[in-house]
């Protein structure tokens, strides 16, 4: 039974800030995420994204977990997913007040340099179509952020030599005009984004490089993000079965 005592309006209060709601719907798909990517989600300045992200801890909608330096948030239960879901179901459609607003974020979730190779959607993909296609063996991809130490979970991994590549994933290097490593271990990175797994290392960089001079990928007007062009969406397609609906980005909630 709710109480009569309950102060809704307290809630309606976090909820009210477009910038803290867009928060809300980014954590909403279970991740936990830094201040950084909340903050290129929610289209503010970090400082600017601290301070609300205070709030929404103070509010008890989000939890907050230190690995060193890092601070890493999340949703503070079911319960405030299952909120969300029910005023989203309510609410409006949000007008995009400008060409810039959320895309920055956007790009960078679908591909981007990771260091000397290539994260996001995109290279969660790749690394899933190579196990899917027995050019990797190894690994299922997946993150388990309970068992992780050290400063920054989402930068390492348990075993970050997880994977090896088989014969068949040698030629397919061969096949696209990349030198394929000499030694089969492929390193991994957790994408810091999408929380899986995706390939680092030699083969990681291989990749980045022959996709970048076959005109796959192009860097884009974003720092870091990567643009897939309509070549690079259809060899995707056609080599390793990445499909333009596994590139996208569905908002949350």
């Amino acid at each position: 039974m709710i109480s009569g005592d309950s102060d809704l309006s307290a809630v309606g209060a976090l909820l009210s800030e477009p910038a803290r709601a867009l928060i809300l719907l980014a954590l909403n798909d279970g991740r936990a995420l830094p201040a950084s990517m909340l903050a290129a989600e929610a289209g503010v300045s970090p400082s600017t994204a601290s301070e609300h992200l205070r709030r929404l801890v103070d509010g008890g909608l989000i939890t907050v977990t230190r690995h060193g330096r890092y601070r890493y948030y999340r949703l503070a239960g079911p319960q405030v997913a299952d909120l969300i879901e029910a005023v989203a179901r309510l609410a409006p459609t949000r007008q995009i007040s400008s060409l810039r607003e959320g895309t920055k974020a956007n790009a960078i979730r679908v591909a981007r340099n990771c260091y000397d190779h290539i994260g996001g959607r995109l290279g969660v993909a790749m690394t899933r179509a190579f196990l899917r296609e027995g050019y990797l063996t190894g690994h299922d991809g997946s993150v388990d952020f309970g068992r992780m130490t050290g400063d920054r979970p989402a930068g390492g991994v348990l075993d970050p030599i997880a994977y090896t590549l088989t014969a068949e994933g040698a030629r397919a290097f061969t096949d696209m005009g990349a030198d394929p490593p000499r030694n089969p271990a492929v390193r991994c990175c957790v994408d810091w984004t999408e929380q899986r797994h995706h390939m680092a290392g030699v083969a990681g960089r291989e990749l980045l490089r022959r996709m970048l001079e076959l005109g796959w990928v192009r860097p884009s007007r974003y720092h870091r993000a990567l643009s897939i062009t309509d070549t690079g969406r259809e060899q995707l397609a056609e080599r390793f079965g990445v499909l333009p609906d596994e590139l996208c980005t569905p908002r949350a909630g």
